[in-house]
Protein backbone atom coordinates (compact mmCIF):
# COMPACT_ATOMS: atom_id res chain seq x y z
CA UNK A 1 0.00 0.00 0.00
CA UNK A 2 0.91 3.71 -0.21
CA UNK A 3 1.07 5.70 2.86
CA UNK A 4 0.44 8.73 0.94
CA UNK A 5 -2.23 7.77 -0.77
CA UNK A 6 -3.78 6.37 2.73
CA UNK A 7 -3.27 9.63 4.76
CA UNK A 8 -4.94 11.80 1.67
CA UNK A 9 -7.94 9.24 1.74
CA UNK A 10 -8.33 9.27 5.69
CA UNK A 11 -8.72 13.27 5.33
CA UNK A 12 -10.83 13.34 2.91
CA UNK A 13 -13.30 10.98 4.23
CA UNK A 14 -12.80 11.88 7.67
CA UNK A 15 -13.66 15.42 6.75
CA UNK A 16 -16.26 15.08 5.05
CA UNK A 17 -19.89 14.63 6.07
CA UNK A 18 -19.46 11.05 5.68
CA UNK A 19 -17.93 11.13 9.14
CA UNK A 20 -21.28 11.96 10.76
CA UNK A 21 -22.78 8.62 9.95
CA UNK A 22 -19.85 6.83 10.82
CA UNK A 23 -20.44 8.03 14.19
CA UNK A 24 -23.93 8.44 14.58
CA UNK A 25 -25.07 4.37 13.69
CA UNK A 26 -22.07 3.11 16.34
CA UNK A 27 -23.04 5.77 19.04
CA UNK A 28 -26.96 4.71 18.19
CA UNK A 29 -25.64 1.19 18.72
CA UNK A 30 -24.05 2.00 22.53
CA UNK A 31 -27.00 4.15 23.23
CA UNK A 32 -29.02 1.09 22.74
CA UNK A 33 -27.25 -0.85 24.85
CA UNK A 34 -26.70 1.60 27.32
CA UNK A 35 -30.62 1.81 27.49
CA UNK A 36 -31.24 -2.28 27.63
CA UNK A 37 -28.96 -2.04 30.26
CA UNK A 38 -30.98 0.44 32.55
CA UNK A 39 -34.12 -1.67 32.03
CA UNK A 40 -32.72 -4.60 33.05
CA UNK A 41 -32.42 -6.33 29.52
CA UNK A 42 -29.03 -7.00 30.15
CA UNK A 43 -29.42 -10.77 29.57
CA UNK A 44 -27.85 -12.96 26.55
CA UNK A 45 -30.87 -13.64 24.90
CA UNK A 46 -31.79 -9.72 24.44
CA UNK A 47 -27.42 -9.01 23.82
CA UNK A 48 -27.95 -11.89 20.97
CA UNK A 49 -30.74 -10.31 19.36
CA UNK A 50 -29.24 -6.42 19.39
CA UNK A 51 -26.18 -7.97 18.04
CA UNK A 52 -27.55 -10.06 15.44
CA UNK A 53 -30.13 -8.02 14.38
CA UNK A 54 -28.56 -4.21 14.69
CA UNK A 55 -25.26 -4.28 14.72
CA UNK A 56 -24.71 -6.83 11.73
CA UNK A 57 -28.02 -6.46 9.52
CA UNK A 58 -27.90 -2.77 10.19
CA UNK A 59 -25.01 -0.73 11.26
CA UNK A 60 -21.98 -3.07 9.79
CA UNK A 61 -23.46 -3.14 5.81
CA UNK A 62 -23.94 0.38 5.89
CA UNK A 63 -20.46 1.85 7.26
CA UNK A 64 -19.68 -0.53 4.80
CA UNK A 65 -21.10 0.83 2.22
CA UNK A 66 -19.97 4.56 3.50
CA UNK A 67 -16.55 3.71 4.31
CA UNK A 68 -16.18 1.41 0.85
CA UNK A 69 -17.80 3.43 -1.24
CA UNK A 70 -17.01 6.88 0.35
CA UNK A 71 -12.74 6.16 0.15
CA UNK A 72 -12.91 6.17 -4.11
CA UNK A 73 -16.33 6.41 -5.37
CA UNK A 74 -16.61 11.00 -4.56
CA UNK A 75 -13.03 11.11 -6.39
CA UNK A 76 -14.38 9.62 -9.35
CA UNK A 77 -17.40 11.64 -9.24
CA UNK A 78 -15.50 14.76 -8.81
CA UNK A 79 -12.46 14.07 -11.34
CA UNK A 80 -9.97 13.90 -8.26
CA UNK A 81 -8.69 10.40 -8.90
CA UNK A 82 -7.23 11.28 -12.45
CA UNK A 83 -4.73 13.80 -10.60
CA UNK A 84 -3.67 10.46 -8.42
CA UNK A 85 -3.95 8.08 -10.74
CA UNK A 86 -1.32 10.51 -13.48
CA UNK A 87 1.22 9.70 -10.52
CA UNK A 88 3.63 7.12 -10.86
CA UNK A 89 1.37 4.71 -8.61
CA UNK A 90 0.54 1.49 -9.35
CA UNK A 91 -3.35 1.22 -9.82
CA UNK A 92 -3.43 -1.91 -7.79
CA UNK A 93 -1.74 -0.37 -5.36
CA UNK A 94 -4.24 2.68 -5.12
CA UNK A 95 -7.13 -0.04 -4.85
CA UNK A 96 -5.11 -1.97 -2.25
CA UNK A 97 -4.68 1.49 -0.32
CA UNK A 98 -7.95 2.76 -0.31
CA UNK A 99 -9.53 -0.51 0.75
CA UNK A 100 -7.47 -1.31 3.71
CA UNK A 101 -8.56 2.59 4.49
CA UNK A 102 -12.13 1.30 4.33
CA UNK A 103 -11.12 -1.71 6.21
CA UNK A 104 -9.95 0.23 8.81
CA UNK A 105 -12.56 2.51 9.49
CA UNK A 106 -15.20 -0.35 9.86
CA UNK A 107 -12.82 -1.75 12.46
CA UNK A 108 -12.77 0.61 14.45
CA UNK A 109 -16.74 2.05 13.71
CA UNK A 110 -17.82 -1.13 13.69
CA UNK A 111 -16.13 -3.94 15.14
CA UNK A 112 -15.21 -1.76 18.36
CA UNK A 113 -18.40 -0.34 19.20
CA UNK A 114 -19.81 -3.55 18.76
CA UNK A 115 -17.56 -4.87 21.13
CA UNK A 116 -18.61 -2.72 23.37
CA UNK A 117 -22.37 -2.55 23.53
CA UNK A 118 -22.37 -6.07 23.83
CA UNK A 119 -20.23 -6.06 27.10
CA UNK A 120 -22.26 -3.44 28.46
CA UNK A 121 -25.09 -5.72 28.53
CA UNK A 122 -23.23 -9.25 29.30
CA UNK A 123 -19.91 -8.52 29.91
CA UNK A 124 -17.55 -11.64 28.96
CA UNK A 125 -20.33 -14.23 29.25
CA UNK A 126 -19.80 -16.89 26.88
CA UNK A 127 -17.57 -14.83 24.51
CA UNK A 128 -20.64 -12.58 23.31
CA UNK A 129 -19.17 -9.83 22.65
CA UNK A 130 -15.28 -10.93 21.65
CA UNK A 131 -17.28 -13.34 18.92
CA UNK A 132 -19.57 -10.74 17.52
CA UNK A 133 -17.02 -8.20 17.49
CA UNK A 134 -14.27 -10.88 15.21
CA UNK A 135 -17.87 -11.36 13.10
CA UNK A 136 -18.21 -7.90 12.71
CA UNK A 137 -15.15 -7.25 12.04
CA UNK A 138 -14.68 -9.88 8.97
CA UNK A 139 -17.96 -9.19 7.21
CA UNK A 140 -17.04 -5.47 7.31
CA UNK A 141 -13.47 -6.20 5.53
CA UNK A 142 -15.56 -8.08 2.90
CA UNK A 143 -18.03 -5.41 2.99
CA UNK A 144 -15.17 -2.49 2.16
CA UNK A 145 -13.94 -4.55 -0.65
CA UNK A 146 -17.04 -5.08 -2.36
CA UNK A 147 -18.36 -1.70 -1.39
CA UNK A 148 -14.76 -0.65 -2.93
CA UNK A 149 -15.28 -2.28 -6.40
CA UNK A 150 -18.88 -0.82 -6.63
CA UNK A 151 -17.63 2.89 -6.25
CA UNK A 152 -14.93 1.76 -9.22
CA UNK A 153 -16.94 0.35 -11.36
CA UNK A 154 -20.00 2.30 -11.63
CA UNK A 155 -21.83 5.56 -10.47
CA UNK A 156 -24.63 3.66 -8.26
CA UNK A 157 -22.56 2.08 -6.06
CA UNK A 158 -24.65 3.50 -3.09
CA UNK A 159 -28.11 2.67 -4.39
CA UNK A 160 -26.58 -0.52 -5.56
CA UNK A 161 -25.02 -1.15 -2.20
CA UNK A 162 -28.45 -0.57 -0.28
CA UNK A 163 -30.36 -2.57 -2.47
CA UNK A 164 -27.94 -5.67 -1.78
CA UNK A 165 -27.38 -4.88 1.82
CA UNK A 166 -31.28 -4.11 2.32
CA UNK A 167 -33.38 -6.12 0.17
CA UNK A 168 -31.03 -8.97 -0.74
CA UNK A 169 -29.83 -9.52 2.66
CA UNK A 170 -31.93 -8.40 5.37
CA UNK A 171 -35.27 -8.99 3.12
CA UNK A 172 -34.26 -12.15 0.26
CA UNK A 173 -32.05 -13.53 2.63
CA UNK A 174 -34.39 -13.71 5.47
CA UNK A 175 -37.31 -15.45 3.62
CA UNK A 176 -35.20 -17.61 1.09
CA UNK A 177 -32.98 -20.01 3.59
CA UNK A 178 -30.89 -20.59 0.48
CA UNK A 179 -29.72 -16.78 0.37
CA UNK A 180 -28.15 -17.31 3.07
CA UNK A 181 -25.25 -18.96 1.64
CA UNK A 182 -24.19 -15.98 -0.51
CA UNK A 183 -24.47 -13.03 2.44
CA UNK A 184 -22.05 -11.73 3.93
CA UNK A 185 -23.51 -10.66 6.88
CA UNK A 186 -24.25 -14.43 7.30
CA UNK A 187 -20.73 -15.53 7.00
CA UNK A 188 -19.99 -12.83 9.78
CA UNK A 189 -21.97 -14.75 11.75
CA UNK A 190 -20.87 -18.17 11.03
CA UNK A 191 -17.77 -16.70 12.21
CA UNK A 192 -19.19 -14.55 15.27
CA UNK A 193 -20.73 -18.35 16.42
CA UNK A 194 -17.58 -20.37 16.65
CA UNK A 195 -16.66 -17.91 19.12
CA UNK A 196 -19.62 -17.60 21.36
CA UNK A 197 -21.14 -20.24 23.32
CA UNK A 198 -24.35 -19.15 23.68
CA UNK A 199 -27.28 -21.25 23.59
CA UNK A 200 -29.09 -17.99 22.21
CA UNK A 201 -27.37 -18.01 19.17
CA UNK A 202 -26.56 -20.64 16.55
CA UNK A 203 -25.26 -19.80 12.51
CA UNK A 204 -26.91 -21.07 10.09
CA UNK A 205 -23.97 -21.67 7.39
CA UNK A 206 -21.66 -23.59 7.55
CA UNK A 207 -17.80 -22.75 8.92
CA UNK A 208 -16.55 -24.90 5.69
CA UNK A 209 -18.22 -22.32 3.33
CA UNK A 210 -18.37 -18.77 4.91
CA UNK A 211 -14.43 -19.04 5.66
CA UNK A 212 -13.52 -19.64 2.15
CA UNK A 213 -16.07 -17.37 0.64
CA UNK A 214 -15.07 -14.15 2.95
CA UNK A 215 -11.32 -15.01 1.96
CA UNK A 216 -12.42 -15.35 -2.41
CA UNK A 217 -15.02 -12.22 -2.10
CA UNK A 218 -12.55 -9.88 0.00
CA UNK A 219 -9.51 -10.45 -2.36
CA UNK A 220 -11.33 -10.85 -5.55
CA UNK A 221 -13.16 -7.68 -4.82
CA UNK A 222 -9.92 -5.78 -4.43
CA UNK A 223 -8.34 -7.57 -8.15
CA UNK A 224 -11.13 -6.43 -9.40
CA UNK A 225 -11.23 -3.14 -8.55
CA UNK A 226 -7.02 -2.82 -8.84
CA UNK A 227 -8.09 -4.19 -12.69
CA UNK A 228 -10.40 -1.77 -13.06
CA UNK A 229 -8.66 0.96 -12.08
CA UNK A 230 -5.97 0.36 -15.06
CA UNK A 231 -8.71 0.22 -17.84
CA UNK A 232 -9.86 3.78 -16.13
CA UNK A 233 -9.06 6.14 -18.94
CA UNK A 234 -7.12 9.42 -17.79
CA UNK A 235 -9.55 11.55 -19.72
CA UNK A 236 -12.36 10.64 -16.68
CA UNK A 237 -14.45 8.57 -19.58
CA UNK A 238 -15.51 5.56 -18.05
Amino acid sequence: MNTVVAGITYRALLGRRRVVLLLLLPLALIALALMFSFFGGDDQRTTVELMRGFALSTLLPLLGLIAGTGVIAPEIDDGTIIHLMSKPISRPVIARTKFVVAASLVAVFAAVPTYLAAWILVGSEDGIASGFAVGTLVAGIAYAAVFLLLGVVTRHAVTIGIIYALVWEALVGSLVPGARRFSIQQWGQTVADQITASPFFEAEVSLGFAVPALIIVTVAAVFLAGRRLRAYSLTGDE
